[in-house]
C-alpha cells in the first residue's frame, strides 16, 4: 500500500498534464489534504504512513477533476480572503487576491465617517462585505446579489467569520431603494464577452458566465450602476468599484457623467489600475 508522499508524487505527475503545471505539486498536496480533512502540518509529519484503498480511489477521483481545470477551490469547497475563511462554491466567483485592494480603499475611505453604511452590490461568495464587516465593527454592512444560493452562501460565510451582515436579494441597488450610504463598493462583471475565447479554461467553464460577462465591452453593468450609486450616496458619499484592464478611462467618463467629483484610480501589484474611486459632492 503506497505512502503518503508516493500519492503525493503520482498527484504531481497527473497534474502536470494540467492547466496549470507550476502549480501541480502545491495542489496535489492541498487534494490529499482535503481527501484526509488533515492540516499541511499533519501532512508533513505523517507523510510515511499509507493511504487506505476508499481514499486512494477518492484522491484519484479529485486529481482528475482537477487535471481536467476544474477550480481547486470548487472542489475543496473553500478559499482563504483577507486572510479570512469562505466558503465557495461554483454559483460563486472564486474571490482573488486583486479584490483585496477594492477592501483596503474602502477601509481608508470608512475613516471619513463615524459609523459608514456601507453597501456591497453584487455580493457573490461575501467576501468584500464580510471582510469589511471583520475590519469595520463600526460600520453597517449591506451585502445584495440578484443571486438567492449567492446569498445563501454569504449568509454562512458571515456566521463562518463571526460577522454581522444585512442581506438582500435582488438586481444592483433595487433591493435598498429609498435608502442612502456613506460607501457603495462592488466588484461587479467586466469582462468582454469577446475575451471569453481568452481566458484559462478554469475561469472559462467553470466560474458562473453572470459574474464574469457584461456585454461586448465589459461596461454595461457599470453603466447602470454607477448612475444608480449616484443617486443612493449620501452627500459626500465614495462609489469604489473593481475594473478590468484597460478599463479607467471609460469609467472615468461614467463617473464624470454621473456627478461624481474627485475619481482617482488604485493600482494593483502589477501597476494596473485595478480600482475606481469617486465621491459624491
Amino acid at each position: 500500500m503506497p505512502s503518503l508522499r508516493h500519492h503525493i508524487d503520482l498527484g504531481e505527475s497527473a497534474l502536470k498534464d494540467g492547466s496549470h503545471p507550476e502549480r501541480a505539486r502545491r495542489d496535489a498536496e492541498l487534494l490529499l489534504m482535503h481527501s484526509l480533512k488533515r492540516s499541511r502540518a499533519w501532512l508533513i509529519t505523517h507523510c510515511d504512513e499509507l493511504l487506505g484503498e476508499d481514499l486512494s480511489v477518492t484522491y484519484t477521483e479529485l486529481l482528475d477533476r482537477r487535471r481536467k481545470g476544474e477550480p481547486i477551490q470548487y472542489i475543496t469547497g473553500e478559499t482563504e480572503f483577507y486572510s479570512l475563511p469562505f466558503l465557495v462554491t461554483p454559483d460563486v466567483l472564486i474571490p482573488r487576491p486583486e479584490t483585496e485592494h477594492l477592501v483596503e480603499k474602502v477601509i481608508e475611505l470608512a475613516t471619513d465617517f463615524a459609523a459608514p453604511r456601507i453597501v456591497d452590490v453584487g455580493t457573490g461568495s461575501g467576501a468584500i462585505a464580510v471582510a469589511l464587516a471583520h475590519k469595520l465593527p463600526q460600520a453597517s454592512i449591506t451585502a445584495t446579489d440578484i443571486s438567492s444560493r449567492a446569498l445563501a452562501l454569504t449568509e454562512e460565510n458571515a456566521k463562518r467569520n463571526g460577522v454581522a451582515v444585512r442581506f438582500l436579494a435582488g438586481d444592483l441597488l433595487a433591493p435598498v431603494a429609498g435608502e442612502r450610504f456613506e460607501i457603495i463598493v462592488s466588484n461587479p462583471p467586466y469582462v468582454p464577452t469577446a475575451d471569453r475565447d481568452s481566458l484559462d479554461v478554469e475561469v472559462r467553464e467553470y466560474e458562473p458566465a453572470l459574474a464574469l460577462f457584461a456585454g461586448d465591452d465589459g461596461l454595461d453593468v457599470y453603466r447602470r450602476l454607477i448612475p444608480a450609486a449616484f443617486d443612493a450616496l449620501a452627500d459626500g458619499g465614495f462609489v469604489a468599484l473593481e475594473i478590468g484592464y484597460g478599463q479607467s478611462a471609460a469609467i472615468a467618463k461614467l463617473l464624470a457623467c454621473a456627478g461624481f467629483e474627485q475619481i482617482e484610480f488604485v493600482p494593483d501589484l502589477q501597476g494596473i489600475s485595478r480600482v475606481a474611486c469617486a465621491r459624491r459632492p
